[in-house]
This record gives C-alpha cells, structure tokens and sequence, in this order.
C-alpha cells in the first residue's frame, strides 16, 4: 500500500496553495498500518538545500488501514521553501517524496513546493478576470494622418493592408524591420467603441516609444511617441476615452535593452552625445563595451539593441526614480500599468522599484512581467527570481495555461497535462496574482492561434510559411478547436487576452502580425 499524500487535496493540507508568515499551515500525511511507523517529520528546506525547520508530526487517529500523522506550523519569513518527510519505522529511516500529480514515493522523487508570501503583497484584485486586448500598434488601425518628420529613416509604408511583412534579410544579413502599415493612436482610440462592445477592460499596447523598427523594441526614446503613431498628446487622449469607457490602457515597458539608433547609444551618430559616439557621455555608463565602440553587449547578440546596465544609479533614475522617469511620466500621461518584457533578464531589486514606484504614483496601476515558464520558481541566468515571495509583480503571462490549453485541443493530451499544469500554477500562485493572470493563446510572440491549431502542417520553407492560409477542411477543424480553447482560456482563473484579430479568425504563422485588422480604405 503506498503512503498517501497530495498537497493540493484539503485532506493532506491546509491552507491550499502559498501561505503567508506566521500563518498557520496545517499538513497530514496517511501512511498504511504495515509500515510500522514509529515517527514521521516535516523536512522544511530552502533553495540551498538546507534544512531550514524540522517538525514533529504526532499521530491524528486513523481510518481503515492507514494511521495519520499530523503538524502544524507557521514559518517566520517569506520564501520560497521546499518539503518532504522522514519516517522511522522499526526496519530503519527513509524519505518521502512526490511522484507524478499525487503520489508519493520512497528515497526519490521531488520535494513538494511550498511560497511563503509576504502580508503586504496587495494587487489590483479588482481587475481580477478583466478581460484584455493587445495590440500591435501599427497593425490595427489607421485614422488620420500623422506628423513624420521626425521619423527615423529608412522607412516605408504599405500601399496594401495584405502585404506581407519584410521580413527577409537586406543584402547585409541584416533584418531591418522598417516597413510599416501605419497603424497609429488615433486608429486605437476609433476602435475603442468596438472593443467596449468586445466586452474588453484592459488594453495592452506593444511598445509605441519612438524606435526605428515596425515592432519597436528597439527604443530610440522613452519619452517620445514614435512619429508613425502620433504624439503624447494623442496618447493622453487616448487614455481619457479610454477611461471615460471604464477601460485601462497597460504599456509595454522595454528597459533590459534600448535600440542602438537610441538617443543613449547613437551609433550611428544622429543626434550627438550618445554613448557610441561619445565616450564622455551622460549615457556611457548604461552600457557594457568589451572593446570600445565596436564590441559591446547587446540582447541575445543582436547589434541594434544594446543591453543596458540596470543596476547603474544614473539608468534607474532616468527609469524609474527621477521625479519625470519614464515610469511616473507615462503613468502621469494616462497609463494604468506595464508590461515587463523579458522580466528574466532584470534584475529583483530593478524590479521591485518599478513596482513600488508605480504604487506611490497609482496604487491600483498593474505590473505584469513577460515570464515564459512557472514564475513561481524561475530560475534565470542562475538566479531564482523572487517575483512572488518577494511580492514584485501583480500578474505575469501565462504562457503555461497557454501550452497546456492548445496540446489538450489538439489532441496531444487526453486531458492529465492539462489538469497539472492547471493545478499546479493554482497552487504555486498566490490567489492574489492567481485572478490577474494574463491567459493568452496568441501573442506577438507566437504563430496565430487559428493558424497553430490547423491539423495542418505549414510548409517547411519560410518563405512560403510567410504567405501560408489554411485549406477550407482545416480551418474548419482549427475553428473547432479554438472555439473549445477559448471557452477553456475565459473559464480558467485570470484574465483571458485576445491577440488583435484572432476574435475574427486572423490567420498567420511566420509573422503572427502579417495581416492587419480593419480595412483602411
């Protein structure tokens, strides 16, 4: 007979999921009466694999053939902490671990989990179960035009909404992404009455500072509109309409890396007094340079988006301290929160300044960090990040649920893997973060929801892939299959998020924002 335990089930634990300090937890295990256990303890380690607490477990009745043994604790600090147990039997000592969903096992297996949460991690729980839309800006609307003159050069705009993206690499190697459809604020501000009617609350907005690209993540100036979407006045009216609807507008915050073209890096000399072209400049100590100018680090080894040293007093300042940082300036402006692209390459305390910085300005703004695994326990570049223990984010994206939902849609999973994954984010999250979970199927990241779902196979070339739309039997099977995937993504636990588009079908594979949204005409 084997020993029972399984944390997520009342019986064996309570309360479910993560605990906050000197809160009571209380945890029971059944082991059957032939074991002939003379004592069972509670192993409580921390992440360096010490013992961190060790607790008696006195024996709490019976039923059947399994005695129970049972503690209760609190734990002094918040953390992130990991159990099994000890047993003394009178054949000698062993350990217990967990096997699979709910099942334990003897002298191998994992620890189970265990977050300690601090008392005064608050969220928006408001905006629990909002629903979002995010928006690539330049592909979903157009209204009006817009004042180019400053806008970076070379660039080009679309004569035809059904282009697809340039994408292939110019003669250089290089991929410039400095073709545009011309999609701008004023286009996002005429859609908000669709999107009320959508039902949706939260807007979230790719990047739209100034940057020489389509995607603009290459940031060229933090405090600048880019000239293809408008300008700051057109954003704050933006917020205002969007606010007089009862809906949010969230941000995308890209402050691990800038663009090389930035005003802070300047490589190609454009604007003078940048950290490329100057080495006495303001800026020269955002940045790492092996071999100066030429050798410098950048993200993933990408020339055109230098990485920048979050830990420099003058970058977090400019970021996030100063009295018009970009945090308080855009949050001033009309923003209600950000996104953190690639949260895993900032570091905890950078972080948890953002937060508490954009706390002082809006307690109710939202901070949701771009993190592809479980966040409960990421490790990055060595480092366990401590975005719940440490209480430094309100939500991330969920790209767990994500996975799970489309294998178990596909057919890839008869439903165990699904279940989980389900329940293991449930109890590794706080509930706090748990209701603003960002549930996406489709992302700026990712192929088309519709498109991913085709029992299709997409062509092998890329250019091909490029222009790739599915065959009328297998859209009809993708279509199937996405009605059960969002019913699952709004019914889940979060905040389900609609990719622009995808609400209607929008198809794309190689470019997941190949094909824009309205007609432009």
């Amino acid at each position: 007979m084997r020993i029972l335990f399984d944390s997520k089930n009342s019986t064996f634990k309570e309360p479910f999921g993560t605990i906050e300090p000197f809160s009571e937890c209380r945890i029971t295990v059944h082991i059957p009466n032939d074991c002939g256990a003379r004592s069972c303890s509670l192993i409580i380690e921390k992440e360096n694999g010490c013992d961190y607490a060790r607790f008696t477990m006195g024996k709490d009745g019976g039923e059947g053939d399994y005695e129970f043994f049972t503690c209760r604790f609190a734990l002094a600090e918040a953390g992130l902490y990991y159990y099994k147990f000890r047993i003394d039997t009178a054949d000698g000592q062993f350990s217990l671990y967990k096997q699979g969903y709910d099942q334990t096992n003897m002298e191998s297996g994992d620890m189970w989990q265990l977050s300690c949460i601090p008392k005064d991690f608050v969220t928006p729980d408001h905006l629990s179960g909002s629903v979002m839309y995010q928006i690539f800006p330049d592909r979903f609307r157009r209204e009006g035009t817009c004042d180019l003159s400053g806008k970076l050069e070379p660039y080009f705009i679309h004569d035809s909404i059904s282009d697809i993206p340039c994408y292939r690499p110019d003669e250089n190697g290089e991929v410039k992404n400095c073709d545009f459809f011309g999609g701008n604020l004023r286009g996002i501000e005429a859609g908000l009455d669709y999107l009320h009617g959508l039902g949706v609350d939260i807007i979230y907005l790719n990047p739209i500072f100034k940057a020489w690209s389509n995607h603009r993540y290459d940031t060229c100036d933090y405090m600048k509109v880019d000239e293809m979407l408008g300008n700051e006045d057109d954003f704050r009216s933006l917020c205002k309409a969007a606010h007089s609807r009862g809906m949010k507008i969230i941000l995308d915050g890209v402050f691990s890396h800038t663009g090389s073209r930035s005003i802070y890096f300047d490589a190609a000399g454009e604007f003078g007094n940048g950290a490329y072209d100057d080495p006495c400049s303001p800026y020269r100590q955002w940045y790492e340079f092996v071999q100066y100018p030429d050798k410098y680090t950048c993200w993933w080894g990408v020339p055109t988006l230098p990485c920048v040293d979050e830990r420099n007093p003058d970058y977090e300042a400019f970021i996030v301290g100063g009295e018009d940082s970009v945090i308080a300036h855009w949050l001033r402006a009309g923003a209600d929160g950000f996104r953190l692209d690639v949260a895993d390459e900032l570091p905890d305390e950078f972080i948890s300044k953002i937060r508490k910085r954009m706390k002082e300005i809006d307690p109710d703004s939202l901070l949701i960090g771009e993190v592809w695994e479980d966040a409960s326990n990421k490790v990055s570049y060595g480092v366990r990040r401590s975005y719940f223990t440490a209480g430094e984010l309100d939500s991330v994206m969920n790209y767990p649920f994500r996975n799970a939902i489309i294998d178990y849609v596909s057919g890839r999973d008869r439903g165990p893997g699904f279940v989980n994954t389900v329940m293991s984010v449930a109890e590794n999250y706080p509930p706090q973060v748990l209701g603003l979970l960002m549930n996406m199927l489709s992302t700026h990241d990712t192929p088309r929801i519709l498109s991913l779902l085709s029992p299709g196979e997409p062509p092998a070339d890329r250019n091909e892939r490029a222009g790739w739309t599915m065959s009328g039997p297998d859209r009809k099977t993708a279509e199937k299959r996405l009605t059960a995937a969002g019913f699952i993504q709004f019914m889940l636990p979060g905040m389900p998020c609609i990719f622009y588009g995808d609400e209607i079908g929008t198809e794309g594979y190689e470019d997941p924002f190949c094909r824009s949204f309205f007609d432009w005409s």
